[in-house]
């Protein structure tokens, strides 16, 4: 029988039964589900245990890093600061970052940079994960590299450098000049609440539960076919493996499990939270949470509007990825609560996104990891089971 326990509120069983139904029948090991709906927490389910050796229960007190779902919190930074004026999707990045007009990069937008198509996706040359973890070094290393196409013409996905390029423009355009992960923690969660860090503080590194698996976990008995087709799209020198690897500096085994890495802020890939947290933002992106709001109806409106060409393959990852301002938005790739959704998946099966439609801000986070970077089964029952219940409790 599933070990679990939070609350739901009458009329959003659907959920509950979806978690129940992953605890028992996947290979969940620990994890949480949350719900708000109309501003208010209707889900707040967690479960399983904390790690591999089951030595303690996966709690409501558990802390959990989530990957690239991190992207959306970062997109949520950059959207504040276009709301504030400090920032405009449409104007050169070398504006506010002279360096990075290096390398022929001088007329490339915040737009193009934020949806994936500046094709700098890694870094030229060697790089080690010390050099990675230190900001200053990265967004050099950024603002010298020459894309790896013209910017523009495609878009492939920066799954790691994309943290950094959105940051650093948060950083140089804040009065304070804050860094990213400063900025998450005094401009959005300071003012909605809930616990989340870019750049988690060490009195909180006892209460993460490690990441169990991941990416390269092929099964054995793959198809010798499908294997040789994911060794050539996503092999450690295809575009898709420089780019989650960069370089290689993340390739060494347990990265993300590590104290370093949890340390330094990775704006793409390193956000420890829980759902109820994630789940609280972007419900407040959308809405009024306990008399905040994040983001007007228009910042959102253009945030998640799809920039990238519909149908156009990720020069990273292969198959088509939809992007709008930082944001995945609806599309095969990111399913979400269907169209209308906007949010990011992280490797392994987390997700988070906000549904204006329904009103909805969803998470899900857990510690085994899937080896598919978004539309993880588990996740997805539990989105739909969402979207069902904000259906009927709205007739």
């Amino acid at each position: 029988m599933a070990i679990f326990a939070g609350t739901v509120t009458p009329g959003w069983e659907k959920v509950r039964q979806a978690f129940v139904e992953n605890l028992e029948n996947t290979e969940e090991v620990g994890a949480g589900v949350a719900v708000y709906h109309r501003g208010q927490k209707v889900v707040d389910l967690w479960g399983g245990v904390f790690d591999e050796s089951a030595s303690q229960p996966y709690t409501q007190d558990t802390l959990q890093l989530v990957f690239s779902t991190t992207k959306g919190i970062t997109a949520i930074a950059v959207a504040i600061c276009v709301e504030r004026g400090l920032l405009s999707y449409d104007e050169k990045v070398s504006t506010y970052w002279p360096e990075f007009a290096q390398a022929g990069k001088s007329d490339a937008t915040v737009a193009q940079l934020l949806s994936h198509q500046c094709g700098l996706y890694t870094v030229d040359g060697d790089i080690s994960l010390a050099e990675a973890l230190d900001w200053s070094t990265i967004t050099s290393r950024l603002a010298a590299t020459k894309p790896r196409w013209e910017i523009g013409t495609k878009h492939g996905y920066h799954a790691l450098t994309y943290g950094w390029l959105a940051g650093e423009l948060v950083r140089r355009v804040d009065p304070q000049h804050r860094s990213l992960g400063t900025f998450v923690q005094q401009e959005i969660v300071g003012r909605v609440g809930g616990e989340l860090w870019i750049g988690l503080p060490e009195a909180q590194e006892s209460r993460v539960s490690p990441m169990i698996g991941g990416l390269n976990s092929v099964p054995e008995d793959m198809d010798p076919a499908v294997k040789a087709m994911m060794e050539q799209f996503m092999g450690p020198d295809s575009p898709g493996g420089l780019a989650l690897s960069l370089n290689g500096a993340f390739g060494v085994e347990g990265a993300f499990n590590r104290r370093d890495v949890h340390a330094a802020e990775i704006p793409a890939a390193n956000c420890i939270t829980n759902a109820p947290s994630l789940a609280r933002i972007y419900a407040a992106t959308i809405g009024d949470v306990d008399g905040v709001r994040l983001l007007a109806s228009a910042t959102v409106e253009t945030a998640r509007t799809l920039v990238t060409p519909e149908n156009e393959p990720d020069a990273c990852l292969i198959m088509p990825t939809t992007f709008g301002m930082g944001f995945m938005v609806h599309g095969p790739f990111s399913l979400f609560g269907g169209p209308g959704s906007f949010g990011h998946p992280g490797a392994g099966g987390s997700v988070a996104f906000a549904l204006p439609e329904k009103e909805i801000g969803f998470a899900y986070v857990m510690n085994k990891m899937a080896t598919n970077l978004a539309n993880d089964v588990r996740a997805q029952r539990l989105s739909e089971a969402a979207v069902s219940c904000a259906d009927a409790v709205s007739l």
